[in-house]
Parts: C-alpha cells; sequence; structure tokens
C-alpha cells in the first residue's frame, strides 16, 4: 500500500486531557503535511493511539486496540504513543507496530511520514480544533508519588512551558476556539521549575476574550493570590475540579496525599468566597486497600458536607510499581457496594447542585442541536438546553431537563 499516496491518518486518544492535547497538536502538523485525518476508528493508513495506564481498565483499553484497527485495515501502520506504552514498550513492540513513542519523542513518526524518506521530526504545530473548545497544555509530569499512581513514574519530573510560550498559544487558539480549557498533568505545580506562576499567566491573557477554565487541579495550589488572578480574567469559568481521592484523614495519609480533609474544605470555602455557585467536581478512589467500612463512611460523609456538583468514582485500581500495589486488595463485592452507594449519593449531589443554579442565569456555548433544541455548558460546566440556533447565548434555567437544565434565551 502507497502510503504517501493515501494521506488518510486517524489520531485516537484513550487518556486525559493532556493526551488530547498532544494529539490535536499531532492532528495539525499531520494536516500540513496534506493528511485527511480523523479522530475515531475509521478505515486509513496510518493510525496514532495515544494511550493511558492510570487504571488497569484503560490500560486494558489501550491493549485491545491495536486488534481493532488490525480488523479495519490489516496493512495499517501504527504508531503507539502515552502512558500504556512508557509502562510496557516490549509488549506494543511484539505486537508488529512501526514505532512506540512511550510519553516523549511523539515527532519521530514524521520520519516515517514524509514524503523524501529524510528524516524530517516535524515539530508539533498549534492544536487544530474544530470543537467549542480547545486545550492548552500549560505543564507535564508530577513528583508528589501518591501511592496508588503510576504517573509519576512513566511522566517524569514537573515540566512548564513558559510564559512567553503559553500567552502566544492562548492568544492563537482564542482565534479558533469559544473556550480554552488550561491542562497539564499536574497543574497546580505550574511555574515551580521555571521561577513562574500561574497568577504571572493570568496577568498576561487578562484580555483574552474567550472563555478560560482549568483542567483537574491540586488543593494545595488554591490561594487567593490564584483565586484573584482567575477572577480577574474577562471570561473565567468557575468550575474547579478539585482532586480529593478521599474523604479520610487516614486514607489519605495512607495514599501520601498531602492534605487533610479539613484542609481541602478550607480550600473549597475560599473559592466559595468569590463565587458561591462555583462548581467544584471532583475524583474519588473506593476501595483503597486500607478502607475500612468506617473510614468509607467517614468518607461518604465529607463528599456530602462539600456539596459536590458532580463527583468521577473509580474503584481502586493495582498499578504494578507503587506502594499500594504491596497491599491486600479488597474483596470485590465490597468494593462493588461501596461503589454503588457512592454513585447513589452522586446523583443526590449532582441533583442539589442543579436545583440550586434553578434560576441563575448562565452564559451557554452551544455545541450540538438536536429536534431544535441546542445542547451545550454554561461558565459553571452545567449542561443547558435551549431553544436556540446562536452558538453563544445568555439562559435563565427554569426546570432540570435530561442530564442538567433546560431555559429561555434572555
Amino acid at each position: 500500500m502507497d502510503y504517501i499516496s493515501n494521506k488518510s491518518a486517524v489520531v485516537f486518544n484513550i487518556g486525559c486531557k493532556v493526551n488530547q492535547y498532544e494529539c490535536d497538536s499531532l492532528t495539525s502538523s499531520l494536516i500540513s503535511l496534506g493528511f485527511s485525518v480523523y479522530n475515531h476508528l475509521v478505515l486509513a493508513t496510518v493510525y496514532i493511539i495515544n494511550t493511558c495506564a492510570v487504571t488497569s481498565e484503560a490500560e486494558r483499553k489501550s491493549r485491545q486496540i491495536i486488534s481493532r484497527i488490525r480488523n479495519i485495515n490489516p496493512n495499517a501502520m501504527i504508531f503507539i504513543l502515552g502512558c500504556a506504552s512508557e509502562k510496557n514498550k516490549s509488549f506494543y513492540y511484539s505486537q508488529n507496530v512501526d514505532y512506540v513513542g512511550g510519553t516523549t519523542d511523539h515527532t519521530k513518526i514524521f520520519d516515517f511520514l514524509n514524503d523524501t524518506n529524510k528524516s524530517i521530526s516535524t515539530p508539533p504545530a498549534l492544536p487544530i480544533t474544530t470543537r467549542t473548545r480547545a486545550y492548552v497544555k500549560l505543564q507535564d509530569g508530577c513528583d508528589k508519588m501518591c501511592s496508588y499512581c503510576v504517573i509519576p513514574i512513566l511522566r517524569g519530573a514537573p515540566r512548564s512551558k513558559p510564559i512567553k510560550d503559553a500567552t502566544r498559544e492562548i492568544y492563537e487558539m482564542s482565534k479558533l476556539a469559544n473556550e480554552i480549557v488550561l491542562v497539564g498533568i499536574n497543574l497546580s505545580l505550574y511555574g515551580k521549575d521555571t521561577n513562574e506562576s500561574l497568577p504571572m499567566l493570568f496577568d498576561k491573557i487578562k484580555d483574552v476574550a474567550v472563555r478560560i477554565r482549568l483542567s483537574s487541579f491540586y488543593q494545595d495550589g488554591i490561594s487567593y493570590k490564584l483565586l484573584d488572578s482567575l477572577f480577574s480574567l474577562k471570561e473565567f469559568s468557575p468550575h474547579f475540579h478539585l482532586s480529593l481521592q478521599h474523604g479520610s484523614v487516614d486514607v489519605l495519609k495512607d495514599m501520601n496525599r498531602s492534605y487533610t480533609p479539613e484542609e481541602y474544605l478550607k480550600s473549597v470555602s475560599m473559592i466559595r468566597k468569590y463565587d458561591k455557585n462555583a462548581a467544584i467536581t471532583t475524583d474519588i478512589i473506593v476501595g483503597y486497600p486500607t478502607e475500612t467500612d468506617d473510614l468509607f463512611l467517614e468518607s461518604e460523609k465529607f463528599l456530602e458536607e462539600v456539596k459536590f456538583s458532580d463527583i468521577h468514582i473509580f474503584p481502586f485500581s493495582k498499578r504494578e510499581g507503587t506502594k499500594a500495589a504491596n497491599l491486600a486488595q479488597l474483596p470485590a463485592d465490597v468494593v462493588k457496594k461501596r461503589r454503588l452507594e457512592l454513585e447513589s449519593l452522586r446523583h443526590q449531589l449532582r441533583i442539589s447542585y442543579l436545583e440550586k443554579m434553578l434560576s441563575i442565569p448562565q452564559t451557554v456555548l452551544f455545541e450540538t442541536q438536536v429536534d431544535e433544541i441546542a445542547e451545550g455548558y454554561s461558565q459553571y460546566y452545567v449542561r443547558v438546553y435551549a431553544k436556540t440556533t446562536n452558538k453563544k447565548e445568555n439562559i435563565m434555567p427554569h426546570e432540570l431537563y435530561k442530564r442538567g437544565l433546560k431555559g429561555g434565551v434572555l
């Protein structure tokens, strides 16, 4: 098969928003080389897969993707990137793929794809987007070494994009999308390695005329200085995804998390001083090996106290190379029971937050439209439905509807 004359490629993301940013950058570079690029598994000559290893389920999907590609095109060129391939390069090479890049050296795939067979190592272009939102990667790596997490091993030490480069990219992306999400493996560590800081960056982009939103953030990065700078932006999204992982002080200590529930709640209270309606979402691990019945109930009670707008629940996943991998695992039926309890609580908290947001004006960026009803997200990251054909509207919600709120145009 002539891969150069038939320039079709799939760039497929299995992982996080950092992975998505990297996929968008690769897509932009491929388009500059004349490729037609897709983000779902269709017939193509080239497949670039950005894998994930944060859980065993994500790693399983990352392994299975190769056979799915072979079923579509047995002769395809396959390039494997991301955390799962960094964790187990030998497995992916044993699958007869063309290149395994791990979490670095992504641009080497272009040495396989250029027309002249000369080494060109095309640098990643600014990420291309046809979506309402675009991602800008500010930071990579983490040094927290939580007892259950393999990502610091795979991604390495924290590394920050210089403010000069980040500012340029944010302004460029503001011409292409109505919302920019700032992402990183541990965004709260931004600038620690460069003697810069997020408030310094936000001062440079305070005139950006599109919505700015943070991705997942650590509690210990919240400060009044940070919040002052965030809420000074022209259009800031008051949605904070603050990673908690557990609501028990004992389990947090076992996880090697560097805060207590009380300290976490203090950060939430700081945010709500700036906007009492701010959406606070989080991640929770259920079934950590040292989680007793009492500690689970303690965690559940804390979730109710914080009043999250949404919770992402993950059963504990044993990751080889971490301290928690050596601990005795809880019975599967115990973990399942606790997860179902948390899912019920999650639903209650979501409904309570949505009810609180009724009659609160929402600025909505609409993304899809079905049967005259447009659907999109407000500044609070609430899904909103309304009858409109415009891409952006101020909406007054008046009822709960499907997965969010429905209202009328103001």
